[in-house]
């Protein structure tokens, strides 16, 4: 096997010296199952000196090749990175994720244990991703309840041959906002019969700064975007499936709805709980409590954006 490991990159350079540190210290078994491995680097436009800083330390990492492009968003980005990758399976993982030192190699005996499985390559490897705010020691997280995720293919931790990539027609790049391009193209690959062999020795962790009250009006902008997004991805897959997926059903409205006493818990009259939550050193608590009232925000945004479609 000949991987490509392909990264989209967007003002993340201190995790991202991380996440390209990790891949160049890769433990691989000697018995040349994997010849090679590169890394497909695509800077998104970013203006963090991520380039400068690459260019000034590229023998620190000659598995890397890098490209750029204008801010055009992770799906053009992946894009990219697909079309240039020399190898014949593609890894996907986000910039901000710092893999174990095992992470080749695992997916590389799931892609081995599944093809002899299953007597075919229609099928693609998803590893386990876990969250953390431990910037210092990324690796050091134990898996939470939190961390599990249902979704049939996400490009945190994901290996498929390039072929079915090609044949499902890439990424769409429609979804210029935050979210869903890469669980439609996973809906897509279903539809062409591949399934799911999950990795979990194929371990990503996740990093993400502790939440504090500044980020809520992001993450607010982020979950209206989502649901935007949300419609297009309904639109293109117009299934009940899909319709729970994105939250646009009769439950979701009321189950938000009920847990936020109708939008009255909000991030105003929220935020002093949440503080007090933070100082006891409970981010991830606060946020995870944080999330009735986002939720609320994507599922009023997934309906505004419908109401406008049916109105043109």
């Amino acid at each position: 096997m000949f991987f490509s490991v392909v990264i989209p990159t967007y003002n993340r350079l201190p995790i991202l010296q991380k996440c390209l540190r990790a891949l160049e210290s890769q433990q691989l078994r000697d018995d040349h199952v994997i010849q090679a491995y590169e890394v497909v680097l695509v800077d998104d436009g970013s203006t963090d000196e991520t380039l400068n800083w690459l260019a000034q330390h590229k023998e620190e990492f000659p598995h890397v090749r890098c490209f750029e492009q204008d801010h055009a968003g992770p799906a053009a980005a992946r894009n990219l990175g697909v079309e240039q990758a020399l190898g014949d399976m593609i890894i996907f993982i986000d910039s901000d994720l710092v893999v174990s030192s095992n992470f080749l190699q695992a997916h590389t005996d799931a892609l081995i244990q599944g093809r002899e499985k299953l007597g075919s390559d229609s099928f693609f490897t998803y590893g386990a991703v876990i969250n953390t705010c431990n910037f210092e020691n990324s690796t050091s997280e134990p898996y939470k309840i939190t961390d599990f995720s249902a979704a049939f293919f996400a490009t945190g931790n994901v290996a498929i041959p390039k072929h079915w990539l090609e044949k499902a027609g890439l990424f769409d790049t429609g979804f210029q906002l935050y979210g869903w391009e890469d669980l439609e193209l996973g809906v897509r690959l279903k539809n062409l019969g591949l399934q799911l062999i999950k990795c979990p020795e194929a371990v990503g962790y996740h990093w993400h700064p502790a939440f504090c009250l500044q980020q809520i009006p992001k993450l607010i902008d982020q979950e209206i975007q989502r649901g935007r997004m949300g419609v297009l991805f309904y639109q293109k897959h117009p299934t009940w499936e899909v319709k729970m997926m994105i939250q646009m059903t009769w439950f979701h409205r009321l189950l938000w709805g009920v847990l936020s006493l109708n939008g009255l818990l909000n991030e105003k009259t929220m935020a002093p709980f949440l503080q007090w939550l933070i100082n006891l050193g409970k981010p991830q608590l606060a946020l995870e409590i944080a999330r009735i009232f986002l939720n609320w925000y994507n599922v009023n945004g997934v309906y505004q954006a419908y109401a406008e479609i049916q109105e043109k």
